[in-house]
């Protein structure tokens, strides 16, 4: 895409910001392009001018904003997984998340409409999962290094099990509108990396 103007590039937002918002709200089969330029009072020369690509190439972008939030929802918590206190914090920040965003869920909702042949719907999830597995990593390497987890404990394969657990929940949560199943992967993943770390406490006491 070509470099936009300072102007140019804030109503290319406002036009992002607003449909997705819309699709948040209503869900991606129930928002349409006219839906879209009403809400963000936008003509449909307009639109294309910023999104040539027409709704494929906005929902692609609104993707990217989604994937975005989920990061940014988590933080400052998830950068700095660093004490047991500080993963309870973040624990409790990934369930509140998904308990406000309710049984909707605006990423799955654009990138399953887009469909998983779509090279750029399945590049904004790949990257997010990547991107946050990495930062889970980083706090368990974190804790393995300061001896409150066992050293034996892979942070790649330990993250990845947390995050598998995190989208196995939302999953459920999206069916039946409870957190209970993303709640009890949490809880049991933490559980597990502490109870590793209180055995080698036990073994480097000679117990």
């Amino acid at each position: 895409m070509r470099a936009l103007t300072r102007k140019g590039a804030a109503t290319r937002q406002r036009i992002l910001e607003g449909a997705a918002a819309l699709i948040r709200e209503n869900g991606v089969a129930d928002t349409t392009l006219d839906d879209v330029l009403a809400g963000t009072a936008t003509s449909k020369s307009q639109l294309f001018h910023y999104f040539p690509g027409g709704r494929e190439e906005l929902l692609l972008a609104v993707a990217r904003i989604e994937a975005d939030r989920v990061l940014e929802d988590q933080r400052p918590q998830l950068g700095d997984l660093t004490s047991w206190p500080a993963w309870q914090a973040w624990r409790d920040k990934v369930v509140d998340r998904y308990r406000r965003q309710g049984r909707l869920c605006p990423l799955n909702s654009v990138t399953s409409h887009l469909g998983s042949r779509t090279p750029g719907a399945r590049a904004v999830v790949t990257e997010l999962m990547r991107s946050w597995q990495a930062e889970i990593a980083a706090g368990v390497r974190h804790m393995r290094d300061a001896g409150e987890i066992g050293p034996d404990v892979d942070p790649d394969r330990a993250a990845a099990a947390l995050l598998a657990g995190i989208q196995g929940g939302v999953l459920i949560q999206m069916s039946t509108g409870e957190t209970t199943h993303l709640e009890a992967a949490l809880d049991m993943g933490l559980a597990h990396l502490r109870a590793g770390g209180a055995r080698a406490g036990k073994v480097a006491d000679g117990l």
